[in-house]
């Protein structure tokens, strides 16, 4: 799987989770929706880590506990 195939797993599994909307947390973390909505349904080809910092952030998460689980396992992934 690719990262950006990982971290839309991700971050759509912590939306479920936390019962949050992706609009909701890009209110939270000011960021434009389209931006969350690309990363989920695979239209965005590159995330910059301080994307991923305030998605983090506005899900009440470390950027370290939003990357510690195994779909970042690198055995799981294809890094271009």
């Amino acid at each position: 799987m690719r990262l950006i195939e990982a971290i839309a797993k991700r971050l759509m599994g912590l939306l479920e989770d936390k019962q949050i909307t992706q609009y909701a947390l890009c209110k939270k973390v000011a960021l434009d929706p389209s931006n969350i909505y690309n990363i989920c349904y695979g239209r965005c080809k590159t995330m910059t880590i301080d994307k991923l910092y305030l998605i983090a952030e506005g899900l009440d998460m470390t950027l370290q506990e939003f990357l510690d689980h195994q779909l970042f396992d690198k055995n799981n992934l294809i890094v271009d």
